[in-house]
């Protein structure tokens, strides 16, 4: 059943695509070819003048016969272009259901390959009718196609993550790029200059140009692929973000290469002019881009009577700033990719919940219906051609542009990791230099190449295959070498009020310490721009009480109706008991005003107050203290010695208050009973008993034993051992101390220990004194 199903289908849609070759056949004339979706109306002339003619046709009947009047007619010619157009989204989108009904093919093969297949077999079966297969044209691709999923991209793009790397990305997006770019032209002049004779004809400058083409990463593709497989969010945003912001060199460099190419000579000035137009398309396409985001911003404030209209705003803002970039030669896509940033958290904070809804799932819808006819209309372009296969210039190609890509990442990659935090694994480095996929926009780039000055027909042959070798080949494998690898994957959780609440207290525990240590870093620089947008942006962007809502309670709003949504749809409102506690109430009933809300606050004057004391004491603290950088910190090698002479004259310090306390005069070091009575057995005529002691024991030393009292030291007796224990003292070693002063005497160091006794303790009883001569 399941079978039939399928055949069925497909023979609806092989129908569909018969329907326009027939009417085609019975309503143009022989001499007229099939232009396809892409070429331009009808004239408004033509127009006029064949409406004209039907007009006086149709008065004009009753000078001759009359004619009967026509029940039905077939005036297929009026309603080609948008018909076409129409016939061919519905493919696409039939295309991409069945697709999806089968889970088994979608699994296996990605969904950009089975489209380029469906448009291969639409080229074939146009071509076999006897037609000429449409062919994507460049303005087509970029000023309709492009521009839905540059925009849904850059809309919905994960700031944080693409904040955190952007230093690693523009990397990728620059540096690497030119790399690319430069060593694929120059190696592939070199396979020019030792082909045959049709590649010696193809200058430096034509391979450069034809160089900058290919190394760009597509985005395009890099999203048809990267969502598929669900790779985890640093991989995604390094890649993707890549493919984004390139943009800018290979317009620059495109450009750069095509005007060298109509000069006889190349000067210093040129190339100087080529450096200063990247950062004028660049900065010049962001700016652009901030300009009509702030105007739909602005825009969006007033709204709030007619919320028909505000996804409106939005898509003619976001396509304005597109169309506008691409006026002045400046980066469309970068102009797409601002307006989308700035826009997106003022518009949200204005507009109503449906018309947020309304403007995700038609940027979805749009982007995706993008995306499907470039895949299947780069099918139907290869098939269309004109192709000039070259066995050494498309191979060499494409060994070259993989040699590239490797070298490339890894060498960033080593250079970058010196200054991450979070460094990038071999299996990370592995899986961003296997996804650099090539895509529509190098063979849209290609096709616009003249054919007077570059061989056009074998750029776009090499260019070709390099598409489809990183589309079918890197983006089949993909998937099971991220099994293989055990990379990372994407984990679909839901923020949560607490992981908000942790995620902005790092974020000002950061921005402390990089002000306490005097570093102005990367969370400074973000919460000195978070302070001006909540100062003065918000308070213009944004109407009535949102404006100074804090961040964490917008968050717990828009949580709040995210989840009331879902639990509308999942029909759980109705199983709501009757009986809800108060608590429970809280969360179905609409909210008061935030000025309605009794919130415990610090008054005016104490808030100052501390706000104050905090400027001052930060204040105090950043000009007293330098700026360091944890990577030029050096390990000093005299550390532990400075560390000890800093206990050492802590020491000799406290020995001084003490002598100040206890001592005017160095005092006798007293003798413990036990020794004392030592000393009196051994010498019993120098001692004499106090006059209030009595039966005082006496010990007997054998004066020719080796060991004399002089020379030992009495340990500390245990109460559960017999006798006394006798140990010979250790020698002096030398310490950290030495480092610094030199070997003290004997007799200085007698008398530093006579200095640090405090002195006789009153409870210590002395039971014998010297005789007095």
């Amino acid at each position: 059943m399941g079978k039939k199903l399928l055949l069925n289908y497909f023979g609806c849609i092989f129908i569909l695509v018969l329907i326009p070759l027939v009417f085609s056949e019975s309503n143009y004339p022989p001499e007229s070819a099939h232009p396809g979706i892409t070429d331009a109306y009808d004239s408004p002339e033509d127009t006029r003048h064949e409406l004209y003619d039907r007009t006086n046709h149709s008065h004009g009947g009753h000078h001759g016969k009359k004619k009967a009047f026509p029940v039905l007619d077939l005036d297929y010619t009026r309603i080609r272009m948008p018909f076409e157009i129409a016939l061919w989204i519905l493919l696409a989108s039939l295309m991409k259901l069945g697709f999806h009904v089968i889970p088994t093919l979608s699994s296996v093969v990605p969904e950009s390959c089975l489209l380029i297949v469906v448009g291969l077999l639409v080229g074939g079966l146009i071509k076999a009718v006897g037609e000429t297969p449409p062919v994507l044209k460049s303005d087509v691709f970029f000023l309709f196609l492009l521009p839905p999923i540059i925009l849904d991209a850059g809309y919905f793009l994960p700031l944080r993550p693409f904040s955190e790397n952007l230093g690693t990305i523009l990397m990728f997006a620059v540096v690497g790029t030119l790399w690319n770019a430069f060593f694929l032209g120059s190696l592939l002049f070199g396979v020019c200059q030792i082909g045959g004779e049709d590649l010696r004809s193809v200058g430096l400058l034509a391979n450069l140009l034809f160089g900058s083409i290919i190394s760009a990463v597509d985005p395009v593709a890099v999203l048809a692929v990267f969502e598929e497989i669900h790779i985890n969010e640093l991989l995604h945003i390094l890649v993707f973000g890549e493919s984004l912001l390139n943009d800018a060199v290979t317009v620059v460099l495109y450009h750069l290469f095509e005007e060298f190419a109509d000069l006889e000579q190349i000067t210093f000035r040129d190339i100087s002019l080529g450096i200063l137009s990247f950062l004028v398309v660049a900065l010049g396409g962001l700016f652009v881009g901030l300009v009509y985001g702030v105007i739909a911003a602005f825009t969006s404030r007033f709204t709030s009577h007619i919320r028909v209209i505000e996804p409106l705003f939005v898509f003619l803002c976001s396509y304005m700033a597109y169309l506008s970039a691409e006026l002045f030669h400046l980066s469309g896509i970068m102009a797409l990719i601002a307006a989308g940033v700035v826009m997106r958290p003022y518009v949200e904070a204005n507009i109503s919940h449906k018309s947020h809804t309304t403007i995700k799932y038609f940027l979805k819808m749009w982007s995706s219906v993008s995306e499907t006819l470039i895949f299947i209309f780069l099918g139907v372009s290869t098939v269309a051609g004109p192709h000039k296969w070259n066995w050494p210039y498309v191979i060499s190609t494409l060994i070259f542009c993989f040699v590239a890509r490797v070298l490339g990442v890894l060498g960033l990659i080593w250079f970058m990791n010196k200054f991450r935090i979070v460094k990038l694994t071999p299996k990370d480095q592995f899986i961003i230099a296997y996804g650099g996929l090539r895509g529509a926009i190098a063979f849209s780039l290609g096709y616009l190449l003249d054919d007077n000055h570059f061989p056009r027909e074998m750029f776009l042959t090499a260019i070709i295959t390099v598409i489809f070798f990183t589309v079918f080949v890197q983006g089949m494998t993909i998937r099971p070498l991220v099994e293989l690898l055990a990379v990372k994957k994407k984990q679909e959780s839901k923020r949560s009020i607490n992981e908000e609440i942790h995620t902005q207290f790092l974020d000002h525990l950061l921005t402390g310490i990089e002000d306490i240590c005097g570093h102005y870093g990367h969370h400074h620089w973000k919460d000195k721009l978070n302070r001006f947008n909540k100062t003065y942006v918000k308070k213009c962007l944004i109407a009535g009480e949102r404006s100074t809502e804090p961040q964490l309670i917008a968050f717990y709003h828009k949580m709040e109706m995210k989840q009331a949504i879902e639990l509308v749809e999942s029909g759980g409102i109705g199983k709501i008991p009757s009986t809800v506690s108060t608590v429970s109430m809280q969360n179905i009933q609409p909210k008061p005003k935030l000025s309605d809300r009794i919130i415990p606050t610090l008054s005016k004057g104490k808030e100052e107050e501390i706000r104050k004391i905090l400027r001052t004491n930060l204040q105090k603290t950043r000009q007293r203290l330098r700026s360091y950088n944890r990577h030029t910190l050096m390990a000093d090698p005299y550390e532990e010695a400075w560390n000890q002479m800093l206990l050492r004259r802590q020491k000799v310090h406290q020995m001084e208050q003490r002598v100040t306390n206890y001592l005017t005069v160095p005092a006798h070091k007293l003798d413990s009973p036990t020794m004392s009575r030592a000393r009196v057995g051994s010498d019993p005529l120098a001692y004499e008993p106090k006059p209030d002691s009595e039966n005082i024991p006496t010990i007997t030393i054998d004066p020719a034993s080796p060991e004399s009292v002089d020379t030992v030291n009495e340990t500390q007796e245990e109460e559960e051992e017999a006798g006394i224990t006798m140990t010979v003292p250790e020698p002096h070693s030398p310490g950290a101390d030495d480092v610094f002063i030199p070997q003290e005497s004997p007799n200085s160091q007698r008398l530093q220990r006579c200095l640090s006794d405090p002195g006789p303790h009153p409870e210590e009883i002395q039971p014998f004194i010297p005789k007095k001569e």
